[in-house]
């Protein structure tokens, strides 16, 4: 589909405004430009003008409920507009302006990997799969429409993401190519998300998975599809092979980082705060870093994951402010 240009403050206007005031933090104290640190709040400006742009597009990249088949549309529009945290299409713009991408260029990859994110969620609250009732903060989409739907809305949201790139002509289409192999092997099997649910469900009511399994199940259910958008977005601004690689390996670590914390929340988490049903990890005997570890070992493991995140970034001579603050919010995240 055509880009269209964006009107009002873009994401980039704070990304700017952040790298600026990193450079000159940088040049005071002989730090490399990736060193500084976005605060709290200004990741969540940040983000607050990404999920404006990509909701923005989606909305428009969506048939309408009224089109035929309805059914269908109303099934993709309630799971993919419930709230959400929009963490994958964060990701593309973080790591895409990093290195000077624009917001035009940068959409229509962001939005493909929310549509796959969503199609995966949607599948994965089927009662075959995890069987919940609820996702972001709202009936699970087989709830509301029957299995036979979601599992329909589920495989459109997946198409339409292949489609959202193959479309975009803001990229040439080598890049375009590039980026739906890029997706399509984060999301799916040897080494990407089928891969790792398949992994997840064959250690269910386990008792003999260990730390290796488990982490290797993380970085593929989770970690995958995270790594990958973080590149995607690197690979739109043409940043250089080196420059990759960095941000693969803090992708890589922020995927499990994610997975970590994902895991303790469901143990420590209300269902309020986390917007889906708590404590179902233990009720399904899932592999998990509490349940191996235990609840204070699992949060240094998180630490140090989170560490390595950060460790990765060093090797970049590009602002990296808001990656920085992005790692440290998924370790402090309450939901």
């Amino acid at each position: 589909m055509t880009r269209r240009s964006f009107e009002g403050p873009a994401a980039g206007a704070l990304s700017e405004e952040i790298h600026a005031s990193g450079s000159e933090e940088a040049h005071a104290s002989d730090a490399p430009a990736s060193a500084r640190e976005a605060s709290a709040e200004e990741v969540r400006a940040y983000s607050e003008r990404v999920r404006a742009l990509v909701e923005s597009a989606l909305d428009e990249s969506v048939p309408a409920e009224d089109v035929d088949p309805s059914s269908i549309h109303a099934a993709i529009r309630w799971s993919l507009f419930a709230p959400g945290k929009r963490f994958r299409p964060l990701l593309v713009f973080a790591a895409g302006e990093t290195f000077g991408a624009t917001a035009e260029r940068l959409v229509g990859t962001a939005c493909a990997f929310e549509l796959i994110h969503t199609y995966s969620l949607v599948h994965d609250d089927l009662p075959a799969m995890d069987d919940d009732d609820l996702r972001r903060g709202r009936p699970t989409c087989h709830v509301k429409f029957g299995e036979a739907t979601a599992i329909l809305a589920g495989d459109a949201l997946q198409t339409l993401a292949f489609q959202t790139i193959a479309e975009d002509e803001t990229l040439d289409a080598a890049l375009r190519v590039r980026l739906i192999s890029e997706l399509a092997r984060a999301a799916g099997s040897p080494e990407g998300m089928v891969a790792g649910q398949a992994h997840d469900l064959s250690a269910e009511a386990r008792a003999d998975v260990k730390g290796a399994e488990l982490e290797l199940i993380h970085r593929r259910k989770t970690g995958a599809l995270i790594a990958s958008a973080a590149r995607a977005g690197a690979l739109v601004a043409g940043a250089t092979r080196t420059e990759v690689e960095a941000v693969t390996r803090y992708a890589l670590d922020l995927g499990l980082l994610f997975q970590i914390t994902d895991d303790l929340l469901d143990v420590t988490a209300s269902a309020a705060d986390l917007g889906k049903t708590p404590g179902k990890d233990a009720r399904a005997n899932k592999a998990t870093y509490p349940a191996l570890y235990g609840l204070e070992a699992a949060r240094a493991r998180a630490r140090e994951v989170y560490a390595s995140a950060l460790d990765a970034l060093d090797a970049l001579d590009a602002p990296a402010g808001i990656l920085r603050g992005l790692a440290r919010l998924v370790l402090e995240r309450r939901a």
